[in-house]
């Protein structure tokens, strides 16, 4: 797959609540069934580490962030009661970022704005 030119990328990292672990596992599984049909989703994966997880997520650009947002608003909401979101990144093209920041500026989220890179 060739990297595309407007890739923006979401990184959120949680952490589960005390005695939810196993609800936050299942959870995770229903985020990824929820996102495959997505046509402007590149990747979606979750990586754990003992009670936090964190979710590795590519979209074409910001429209594909916003649908992506729409599609799995539900989960998000029950997740909030497994989990904290402990840390929440957007990564991509500043033309790009710059449409997240003002629709998602009640998000805790920083902003790293690509500087140079290598696609294939």
């Amino acid at each position: 797959m060739k990297t595309p030119q407007n890739l923006v990328t979401i990184q959120p990292y949680f952490k589960a609540h005390a005695g939810r672990l196993a609800e936050f596992h299942a959870i995770m599984h229903e985020f990824v069934e929820k996102t495959r049909p997505e046509s402007a989703c590149y990747f979606y994966e979750f990586t754990i580490l003992d009670d936090r997880a964190f979710c590795r997520e590519g979209y074409e650009g910001a429209a594909g962030v916003f649908a992506h947002l729409e599609n799995v608003g539900e989960l998000l909401g029950r997740m909030e009661k497994l989990a904290d979101l402990t840390q929440l990144q957007f990564h991509g093209p500043a033309a790009e970022l710059d449409k997240l920041r003002e629709p998602l500026a009640h998000l805790p989220a920083e902003y790293f704005v690509l500087s140079c890179g290598l696609g294939r």
